[in-house]
């Protein structure tokens, strides 16, 4: 893309500006309604990268704690259950995830990360993809090795300590007892206030891993 290809649209996607022969993507439904949702979110980014959508489309879900920066910066991926392109279909099947996640697999399409700003929002999207090519080729060579619950519990509390913006398990679980989320069975009190023994030193050493894997 380049700046000719941008369109401005106001708060219910309607075309304000735009140069001769452009309009917004027919999937704008969908960014709108996260925007409508998420108060915090002033970025919404969508694209199909090979391994996330190849998830989606297999019906996988990211759940498994298999790496402490997605642990910490992403938590839980679920799907969106598929809708048809361009309808209300899709949007309506992600908002229900809205409150409690900041990306989603969309079914048989492709992924959706939403954040407090673009280069945020963007830079989970490559984390999501990361995260699945990890977990693919992991699968490849046997199976991840997972985290136990005492370190997922350690990770989150890292998460807590940090501050990070955004919503996650370490803070609020809809999925108790399920398994489209790796903190369930752990502590889904719903919680964001659960103390950890966790050291600064670990602390740091974890921030700094995080942030060089997001860019930062």
């Amino acid at each position: 893309m380049t700046p000719e290809f941008i369109c401005k649209v106001d708060a219910k996607g309607n075309v304000i500006q735009a140069n001769k022969g452009f309009k917004p993507s027919s999937e704008i439904k969908m960014h709108m309604r996260v925007y409508e949702k998420r108060e915090d979110v002033n970025a919404v980014v969508h694209a199909h990268p090979t391994f996330a959508t190849s998830f989606a489309i297999a019906g996988i879900p990211l759940t498994q704690p298999i790496m402490p920066e997605a642990v910490i910066a992403l938590g839980c991926v679920p799907i969106a259950e598929y809708g048809t392109p361009s309808t209300m279909e899709i949007p309506d099947h992600v908002e229900k995830y809205l409150p409690y996640y900041d990306a989603v697999l969309l079914e048989s399409h492709g992924a959706l990360t939403w954040s407090t700003d673009l280069l945020a929002a963007y830079h989970k999207m490559e984390s999501v993809e990361f995260y699945a090519e990890l977990l693919y080729k992991s699968r490849m060579l046997g199976g991840p090795k997972e985290f136990d619950k005492e370190t997922v519990q350690k990770l989150y509390g890292i998460r807590r300590q940090m501050g990070l913006q955004g919503r996650h398990p370490a803070d609020l679980c809809q999925n108790k007892d399920t398994d489209n989320c790796h903190n369930c069975g752990v502590n889904c009190s719903g919680s964001s206030n659960t103390k950890s023994d966790v050291s600064e030193e670990l602390v740091a050493s974890i921030t700094k891993k995080v942030m060089a894997q997001l860019g930062l």
